[in-house]
């Protein structure tokens, strides 16, 4: 999910030498970047997940009509949209490549850390495994294999929510490993849009995002390995959505002028996706709407006042309902178990925000400055 501060707003700088980065290209400045109802759609998207996994995770016929109405899919591929935006935006408007790091490094790192750590006090607390050297040496594995985003090596903890459907301790978490990869691989887009072209090396991206996808699939099709779909959600399968933000954010002008046309065409698209060629049709029609949401719809209020709740939501939903199904919150009144975990929830988002995260932004951050302002 995409983390960034709007408010930043620094010259241009050179990456790798001077030469190699000229600014040679015109960035986007409509007021509309500036003001945007993009920490609204976060906390929307971040919500709709946590509702999703609710229903998926108890199992609760009660709940089925989240597995109806709402697709944690498309939550998620839409904030890799909105994280090609603004991952974007923010390194055109960083000062320098340290500049750039930090700022990504101090936003998504530490409430990232904290859930890790939380995750292994579930494990100790609550394991119904003898807490011996077997346990430890998992124990061990989990904290480290995750602080560095390799979450697939070691998802749970011996004894730890074996009655559930799934055993992972925070199954939400891979998305941060494919979010740590575009900040890595943004420097790198850039500095091929300056010495290629940017249009050029955008479809590329775009192009072979779609075909590793189709690969991957027609791979699952062929042999029924699980592995394939595995690898087709993992990089380069999502370039296509992150690719698809960037151009939303380097045409943003262009998208405005023409969203007139542009919104109803990719709804049209949703409507008729099974006679289109879908993975590659999906990133532009959905790029289109969520930007749209963001930036054409009128300012929806100051929805980050009292702070930025989304990230933490995120990160801390699954491990909550694990905890809450395991101990049978769900079992006779999944409704109630919803209400409880929805309380739980956004009170952790608060805290962490407040106590976690918050700390490690700077003072002209724009949620300080919204909440000062208030």
């Amino acid at each position: 999910m995409a983390l960034i501060d709007l408010s930043e707003k620094k010259p241009l700088f050179a990456l790798f030498g001077g030469a190699a980065r000229k600014a040679t290209y015109t960035l986007p400045t409509h007021a509309r970047l500036r003001r945007n109802n993009f920490d609204l759609l976060r906390f929307s998207l971040a919500f709709m997940v946590f509702l999703y996994h609710a229903y998926v995770l108890s199992d609760a016929a009660a709940l089925s009509v989240f597995n109806k109405i709402l697709s944690a899919d498309i939550a998620v591929k839409s904030f890799f949209v909105v994280s090609g935006f603004l991952i974007f935006m923010s390194y055109e408007n960083s000062r320098d490549l340290r500049s750039y790091f930090v700022k990504r490094a101090k936003r998504i790192y530490p409430a990232y850390f904290f859930m890790i750590l939380a995750g292994a006090t579930l494990g100790l607390i609550f394991t119904s495994h003898a807490r011996d050297g077997v346990f430890f040496a998992q124990l061990l594995k989990y904290v480290a294999s995750n602080l560095v985003f390799l979450n697939v090596l070691q998802p749970g903890l011996p004894g730890l929510f074996e009655g559930n459907h799934l055993q992972a301790i925070n199954g939400a978490l891979w998305t941060l490993k494919i979010e740590v990869m575009f900040y890595l691989f943004v420097p790198l887009a850039v500095l091929a849009f300056r010495q290629f072209g940017r249009l050029p090396m955008m479809a590329l991206f775009f192009v072979g995002s779609v075909f590793y996808s189709v690969a991957m699939l027609h791979l699952a099709n062929q042999t029924g390995a699980p592995v394939y779909l595995e690898l087709q959600r993992q990089l380069p399968g999502q370039i296509a959505f992150f690719m698809a933000g960037a151009a939303a954010y380097y045409y943003f002008d262009r998208l405005i002028r023409h969203a007139i046309w542009l919104v109803p065409l990719a709804l049209a698209a949703f409507a008729l996706q099974a006679w289109l060629p879908w993975l590659a049709v999906e990133p532009l029609a959905l790029a289109v709407l969520v930007i749209g949401f963001a930036c054409l719809l009128p300012h929806l209020g100051d929805f980050a006042k009292y702070g930025d709740f989304s990230y933490g939501m995120y990160i801390a939903h699954f491990p909550i309902l694990q905890l809450l199904i395991a101990y049978g919150f769900f079992r006779q009144a999944p409704w109630s178990g919803l209400l409880l975990a929805a309380a739980l929830v956004l009170s952790a988002a608060f805290l962490l925000w407040h106590w976690v995260e918050k700390p490690f932004l700077r003072k002209s951050s724009h949620y300080v400055v919204v909440k000062n302002a208030g």
